[in-house]
């Protein structure tokens, strides 16, 4: 997870890495319960005297198999490819499950780090980190970040280090 070694530059090292918080796939994982109950409910119910109840099966299990994959192992494979990493010189994100999109904001660019939390994400831990760069982007909200607070402070920091030049946290 997060950015291998040998992406790193020298003297910079990973302080944090992490996905999004696992809040991501509690839809998912009810979507594969309710799919499977009621997948494994028609199979169940489809008369066996029915001359068309080998097919009727096998429509059921190819429809069912459809939104598994779409409603929830697509929405595993997203979270599970999404990466957040923290290192002394850079906040990086990583993103794609075929296709992969790597965006690196410098920290030396970076102008103010907020953050923002529902009550619901209070009590996850959870919430959404606010960059602000002097980039083309500006201000970029990143959702569902774990453990906001440790990362917002963990952030700030190195953002501070950067700003005086310091940017080893030594």
């Amino acid at each position: 997870m997060g950015l291998a070694d040998h992406y790193l530059t020298e003297g910079e090292r990973v302080v944090h890495s992490f996905h999004p918080h696992w809040k991501r796939l509690i839809v998912p994982f009810l979507a594969l319960i309710i799919v499977v109950a009621v997948s494994s409910a028609a199979i169940y119910f489809i008369p066996s005297d029915y001359s068309y109840s080998g097919y009727a099966r096998i429509a059921v299990a190819v429809v069912a198999v459809g939104l598994l994959v779409w409603w929830s192992f697509i929405p595993y494979l997203q979270w599970k490819t999404t990466s957040y990493t923290l290192t002394s010189h850079r906040f990086a994100i990583s993103t794609g499950i075929f296709n992969k999109s790597d965006d690196d904001i410098p920290l030396a660019k970076v102008n103010s780090v907020s953050s923002d939390q529902r009550f619901l994400e209070r009590i996850l831990g959870c919430g959404t980190l606010r960059v602000e760069s002097a980039s083309d982007k500006g201000e970029i909200d990143y959702k569902d970040i774990p453990k906001i607070q440790l990362v917002r402070q963990e952030l700030f920091k190195l953002v501070e280090d950067a700003s005086d030049g310091n940017i080893d946290g030594k």
